[in-house]
């Protein structure tokens, strides 16, 4: 979504971008699978649109990066697991309504 020529919507791209992988990792911290994949994901979005250059598909694409911030900041809580080995769930003020959301398997312990 960097658009040649139109710097201020290059900068607002980069900063949607960032702010996306923030998210991301607040969300799934801990928890390696996740972060590397979403961080895959949240690139390969921005690198599919990098030649846009309708103002009006950039304006829309920014959105959508906004609003899929917002989905994962506030939308979705993860658990983790406890010392007993089930798995607790600390919500902040910010998720009322949020999807309960489990540890990849990578740092699931492994039963025999």
């Amino acid at each position: 979504m960097m658009m040649g020529g139109a710097g201020g919507r290059a900068s607002e791209a980069l900063r949607a971008y960032r702010h996306l992988l923030r998210a991301t990792r607040k969300s799934f911290e801990g928890d390696t699978l996740m972060l590397n994949e979403s961080a895959i994901e949240v690139r390969k979005k921005f690198e599919e649109n990098r030649n846009v250059t309708s103002d009006t598909e950039i304006t829309k694409l920014l959105e959508d990066a906004k609003e899929a911030s917002h989905f994962i900041t506030n939308m979705i809580v993860q658990a983790k697991v406890n010392p007993s080995g089930g798995y607790a769930v600390k919500p902040s003020k910010d998720h009322a309504g949020a999807t309960l959301e489990l540890p990849s398997e990578e740092i699931l312990p492994k039963s025999n």
